[in-house]
């Protein structure tokens, strides 16, 4: 996709990676970002009104974890800017010690945000359809058991982005999906991981989360941005240490089809 003119909605834009990945959105000559987070952060918006003044950045009140927020959030950012081309959901957290939390976070509250968004961007209700990316993690792409709960959450992003790619979805509405999974990016989420492990007994494990090898939050937006331009429908990517590679994943399952004979 050719970001310039581009209407863009972050969810969770002053997190660790999003407020480096507002930065490359802007610099590639958006029309439009509305950044959607629990918080304003008036420093932040402040200094990208000045650095960007050919973009019109807006802030939009929203909790990720409420249902009624989210729709309230796309209502109010469609009244500013009419349409949206791209959707990044980056909101998320790490800490095992919060279930719930974590689930409504990482999980459930990026499907609602996805759902809610399809329909203002449908081809076939009048859309002009467009591109969601969600951000996963390479905790959703290998089982890490120093935080269990958090993969298992990122595997589900992972899964559903895959799915909602599906081309009879495409044709319908328009909208391409593709998985970011960031290796670990020095951000607070990562901060004291053997505070957020999910035993406690074995907290060692998140320990050596702190001796592996980080990239920068900003590495890792600049090639986000880049997947953005220039990934495929249903591609999911590993931007880890710098480097941006496409994940291929084997066939484990297909439906085995009745015969006639059977179905009759």
């Amino acid at each position: 996709m050719d970001l310039k003119g581009k209407n863009v909605i972050y969810e969770g834009g002053f997190g660790g990676i999003g407020q480096h990945c507002l930065k490359q959105f802007l610099a590639k000559g958006i029309k439009n970002l509305i950044i959607f987070d629990l918080k304003e952060n008036a420093e932040i918006l402040e200094n990208l009104r000045k650095s960007y003044p050919q973009s019109k950045i807006f802030f939009v009140q929203f909790d990720i974890t409420n249902k009624d927020s989210i729709t309230k959030a796309f209502i109010a950012a469609v009244e500013k800017i009419g349409h949206f081309d791209v959707l990044v959901n980056g909101c998320g957290m790490m800490d095992d010690t919060k279930v719930d939390l974590m689930i409504d976070i990482n999980l459930k509250g990026l499907i609602n945000s996805t759902l809610t968004a399809l329909p203002y961007m449908d081809k076939s209700t009048g859309g002009r359809g467009g591109l969601i990316i969600n951000i996963s993690s390479v905790a959703g792409l290998e089982p890490t058991s120093a935080v269990t709960i958090y993969s298992a959450a990122k595997h589900g992003v992972t899964a559903f982005t895959r799915g909602m790619a599906n081309p009879v979805f495409y044709d319908h509405h328009g909208v391409s999906f593709i998985t970011i999974c960031p290796g670990i990016t020095e951000t607070d989420l990562v901060a004291n991981p053997q505070t957020k492990a999910t035993f406690e007994y074995a907290k060692h494990l998140a320990g050596l989360l702190d001796m592996a090898a980080r990239q920068s939050p900003e590495i890792c937006a600049e090639n986000l941005v880049k997947v953005a331009e220039t990934g495929k429908n249903g591609g999911v990517y590993k931007l880890d240490l710098g480097e941006i590679k496409e994940v291929t994943f084997p066939v484990f399952w297909k439906p085995v089809m009745k015969s006639s004979t059977e179905s009759s």
